[in-house]
């Protein structure tokens, strides 16, 4: 079971439970979205039909922006060259329920996610992570490994000078 639908100006094939990655959306309510622009709807003898009453709706999970992509400006003879980036927005929704002609086919439920709560340590204070140890690099603090991670090599030092001739 599937449709085709239009968002965003393009055409995308969806099926109960999918994510998709539409151009930016607005959410309606609760964060779901309906799309009333149904091209075409699958049945599940493989007849692909168009359905006037037909409705996809999705819930948003999130939103965000694609990686980037560099355009590249050229003229030739001309000495002119300019490069820039650009990241599309987008937003993540997962189709939950297409129906049509009476008939609804709905996405399994997902399990809600539990919020953990950080628990606070009970070794008391620690100054400057001297006590944590990094499961990593066994004897080495924590803030020492993340120190010395991200610090750059020193210059070696230049030789002594040179002597001069008399």
């Amino acid at each position: 079971m599937y449709a085709v639908i239009r968002a965003g100006g393009k055409q995308y094939r969806v099926a109960p439970g999918d994510v998709v990655r539409l151009e930016t959306q607005s959410a309606g309510n609760n964060g779901k979205v309906e799309f009333g622009d149904v091209l075409a709807v699958s049945a599940g003898n493989g007849q692909i039909g168009r359905s006037q009453g037909a409705l996809v709706t999705g819930e948003v999970l999130g939103e965000g922006r694609g990686k980037k992509i560099l355009v590249f400006h050229y003229k030739r003879k001309k000495q002119y060259k300019k490069l820039r980036g650009h990241r599309q927005d987008y937003t993540a929704i997962r189709i939950t329920e297409i129906a049509f002609d009476g008939q609804s086919f709905k996405a399994p439920e997902l399990p809600k996610k539990e919020i953990k709560v950080k628990k606070a340590h009970e070794g008391g204070e620690h100054e400057g992570g001297t006590e944590v140890k990094s499961s990593k690099r066994p004897g080495k603090t924590a803030k020492k490994h993340v120190a010395h991670a991200h610090a750059k090599k020193a210059a070696p030092k230049k030789a002594a000078a040179k002597k001069k001739k008399k």
